[in-house]
């Protein structure tokens, strides 16, 4: 086999070879292939820069992809936090996140490590090469260097929470490269390019919002609130000074929103939350772009197992579901958890559009697009564009109402965004006078785990806060200890860290040592 490999490699080298001195005096040979793109010849005017930007976002899409039979890369994030549990038996590795024994062999490890990566490595690509390109507005220009930089410092969030010390690569690479293994750089290294980026990000001309769904300079204020919320807790353990700037960050943007009410704001119903006509638009302040075109929605993990509620029948695989704990948790009358109209259902129609009938448990229609997949007497266009949130204005109220919250207690203006999202659930809230800083606390982190649920926020809140929210006694357990209603296993200190991927670690000898208990 290999002889007959390497004679017609000799039969085409020779033809080769004849053809190249027929026309060897020809200046076609002398001349570039203008279809053969390189960094040098890409990088040349300024579709080219908006070009290398689209990838960047293209390539955020990775949470969406394939985590093994009837699973995704987004499961990570859902599996361990207790509030959700499965119907499926057939992926090893999602098991092993729920039973909260996962490994550096894990796929959504390794999903969730490689994709970040590479939407830095495109990042870097634009911030390397796109201030070069002359002519260039320059407006145009600073705008595509901030949202290149916005996406690298949600790439390296995502990196330090999971991970701790990471290495840190901000120049593109190559084989060649000088620092082409590198070693893991400390959490505050990380952390101080983050904020730089985005702040960075911040003063790059970009618009409050933007209903195509590139980043905004209320998304980029969103995140930096987030990070600073993060920093403050653990294991950083920043404490006030960085709850104080994450509070002022936060406030950045509730005060933009309660100036302009009809650009940022809290959709009036739960509904409009998985509309796709309101993509990108009002609470949704960054979201992943998805259509059907390049890439549909990829939340299908969380349809029951099996049972018709689409127009693909009987297809789903149920592998991402409430547990029944989580589901009860919620308050009596709080409209979130009424079927259909908040973010559960426990009746559907038949192939999406038929008779109602009942499932049989409560399942999660935060991420249900109806317009796609039907409701009552109407049949779903099949083409589910429905984008996946990231940040909705929802998380920026609890935000700056819990950073307030831990500077000097309760303020008017914290009360009143708790105050926002519990009227959307039907629920009451006290005056001002009616808490301490404790019971405050409380209420806005029960607020946390009940409004951001399923969107892949629940796990980094247990993760700064040392903390999980009981559904047993409403009231909150330490991290280490906390018995897991979807497994029955406790958390260990081990899992305040993601192993390193064992592949990678085998790739590069300096990304040692391995996390502790892996």
């Amino acid at each position: 086999m290999k002889d007959t490999i390497y004679n017609r490699a000799g039969r085409l080298f020779l033809v080769g070879a004849m053809v190249a001195g027929f026309v060897g005096c020809s200046s076609f040979l002398e001349e570039q292939d203008p279809s053969n793109l390189t960094p040098e010849s890409f990088y040349t005017i300024p579709d080219h820069a908006e070009a290398a930007l689209a990838a960047v976002y293209a390539d955020t899409r990775f949470i969406g992809g394939d985590g093994g039979i009837f699973s995704s890369t987004w499961q990570l994030l859902e599996a361990p936090t207790g509030t959700s549990t499965t119907e499926t038996a057939q992926n090893s590795d999602l098991n092993n996140l729920y039973g909260l024994i996962y490994d550096g062999r894990t796929q959504h490890v390794i999903n969730w490590w490689n994709g970040l990566y590479k939407v830095i490595a495109q990042a870097n690509l634009v911030l390397a090469k796109v201030p070069d390109i002359t002519p260039m507005d320059a407006a145009q220009k600073t705008k595509v260097l901030g949202e290149a930089r916005f996406l690298r410092a949600w790439s390296y969030f995502y990196l330090v929470r999971l991970w701790g010390d990471v290495p840190l690569v901000v120049l593109p690479q190559t084989a060649s490269s000088e620092n082409f293994k590198p070693a893991p750089a400390s959490q505050e290294e990380v952390y101080a390019l983050i904020l730089e980026d985005l702040k960075a990000a911040e003063t790059a001309g970009l618009p409050w919002m933007d209903n195509s769904g590139r980043a905004s300079l209320a998304a980029t204020k969103s995140m930096l609130a987030k990070v600073y919320l993060t920093m403050a807790g653990f294991p950083l353990s920043k404490g006030a000074s960085h709850y104080q700037m994450a509070a002022d960050k936060a406030k950045e943007v509730v005060d933009y929103a309660n100036n302009n009410p009809l650009s940022i704001n809290l959709f009036p119903t739960y509904t409009a939350i998985h509309d796709e006509k309101n993509d990108n638009k009002l609470e949704h302040i960054f979201m992943l772009q998805y259509n059907v075109i390049v890439s549909g929605n990829p939340m299908n993990n969380m349809f029951p197992n099996f049972k018709p509620v689409t127009f693909a029948g009987p297809s789903g695989t149920g592998s991402t579901v409430p547990t029944e704990d989580f589901y009860n948790s919620y308050e009596s009358g709080d409209i979130r958890a009424k079927n259909q109209e908040g973010y559960f259902y426990t009746t559907y129609y038949v192939n999406g559009s038929g008779a109602e009938f009942d499932l049989g448990a409560p399942y999660v229609f935060k991420h249900f697009n109806k317009l796609a997949l039907g409701t009552k007497d109407q049949p779903g266009n099949r083409s589910n564009n429905l984008n996946v949130p990231l940040i909705r204005y929802a998380e920026v109220l609890l935000t700056y109402a819990e950073a307030q919250n831990e500077v000097s207690g309760p303020n008017a203006l914290a009360v009143e965004s708790l105050k926002k999202i519990r009227d959307r659930a039907g629920l009451t809230t006290p005056a001002l006078g009616g808490f301490t800083a404790d019971t405050f606390r409380d209420a806005v982190l029960r607020e946390r785990w009940h409004e951001l649920c399923y969107e892949q926020i629940t796990w980094f809140d247990m993760l700064r806060l040392r903390k999980v929210y009981n559904e047993a006694t409403n009231g909150f357990d330490q991290f280490v200890g906390h018995i897991n209603p979807s497994s029955n296993q406790a958390l260990q200190a081990k899992h305040y860290l993601m192993p390193y991927p064992l592949p990678e670690m085998q790739n590069n000898p300096n990304l040692t040592p391995q996390n502790p208990g892996y």
